[in-house]
């Protein structure tokens, strides 16, 4: 892509984004959403590979359906009450399908079969950007309406959990199994969305730092599937003693930061009279463990033949740079202590 139009699109996304944000209007809001979406398309396709131009034409597919979803319910909203306001989404039918066109667009479960055969199509650079920059504006306006739909909310919370860690387990595409990743931690963030906003919040900063260092790890070693990851020790000896910590991390195991989250999600929905769901979804966290488990296994427990081509590499410095892997991967393992802080200080 040409540099001096690269910026232009990082630009739009930024400003789509920011819109979403600042509106209180739905028809600003949905103007915001269709920038940021018009704006990675092109960086979806940039390879021009096959691969990449299905998955762009199946993300602009979807995100076009959410859109025109979202349109269609805040007109309808406006007909019935007179209100374009985003807080004044007071009639049941339009608040059910707006609902529905955010989960569609952030890829709650049921609506998330698009999201790994998108990211699967994807670099890794994208892929990042897919799996954290793209769910803000959504997620921004799921916050402002889940006081009023809570059952389907916690529905839909409840088998993002549990899609995301069946979905995962016989994969054997390191995208794919990140897709899953995310759809289980949106359902974790949506579970405790309608009791304490600002946890979610929280759990959504520490969710884009361990996804940033999963993504760089790989990036670094150019590992798309799981068969690559046994060449990773040959490439840096640290980062592959390092990467079951990360992995772990996203499962949520102490001492990591990922445990942090998870822990005052259980602890918040228990006081909720929710155990039921507290227990659904640290179930769920079990099934996520076991194919995290599967990736530490294959990058750090196995070795490939050694051939000249795979102990040649250790001899390179490499040209890529290594300050938001090591960044994000510090802050992964060891951000649990000031946890309490952070959620302090949203309060």
């Amino acid at each position: 892509m040409n540099p001096y139009i690269l910026p232009i699109f990082l630009f739009g996304l930024g400003l789509g984004t920011t819109i979403t944000f600042m509106s209180s209007h739905w028809l600003l809001a949905w103007m915001g959403l269709e920038i940021n979406t018009l704006a990675i398309i092109p960086l979806m396709a940039q390879h021009h590979h096959p691969r990449s131009v299905e998955a762009s034409t199946k993300y602009f597919l979807t995100q076009a359906t959410a859109a025109a979803m979202i349109l269609f319910a805040s007109s309808m909203n406006a007909w019935m009450t007179g209100q374009w306001n985003i807080n004044e989404l007071s009639h049941p039918l339009p608040l059910t399908i707006i609902t529905l066109a955010l989960a569609l667009k952030l890829g709650l479960a049921p609506l998330h079969t698009w999201l790994p055969e998108v990211l699967q199509g994807l670099d890794l650079t994208t892929g990042l950007i897919m799996s954290t920059w793209q769910k803000l504006a959504p997620f921004a306006l799921l916050t402002q309406l889940t006081s009023q739909h809570t059952i389907v909310i916690t529905t839909m919370a409840i088998m993002s959990t549990l899609v995301g860690g069946w979905g995962g387990l016989n994969q054997t595409q390191i995208r794919k199994i990140l897709a899953y990743s995310s759809i289980a931690h949106l359902g974790w963030m949506t579970l405790v969305l309608q009791y304490s906003p600002s946890l979610t919040l929280l759990t959504l900063v520490t969710y884009i730092l361990m996804t940033m260092a999963a993504f760089n790890l790989l990036k670094f070693n150019k590992a798309t599937s799981i068969g690559s990851l046994a060449n990773s020790w040959f490439k840096s000896p640290v980062m592959t003693a390092l990467t079951p910590l990360i992995m772990l991390s996203l499962a949520g195991l102490p001492p990591l930061t990922g445990f942090g989250p998870k822990w005052m999600i259980l602890s918040e929905l228990t006081k909720q009279d929710l155990a039921p769901v507290a227990t659904l979804a640290a179930l769920s966290a079990l099934l996520s463990l076991y194919f995290y488990l599967r990736l530490s296994y294959a990058m750090t427990l196995t070795m490939s033949p050694n051939i000249t081509s795979a102990t040649a590499q250790w001899r390179f410095k490499t040209t890529q740079d290594t300050l938001p892997l090591s960044i994000s991967a510090t802050l992964t393992l060891m951000l649990l202590p000031i946890l309490p802080a952070m959620m302090a200080l949203a309060n």
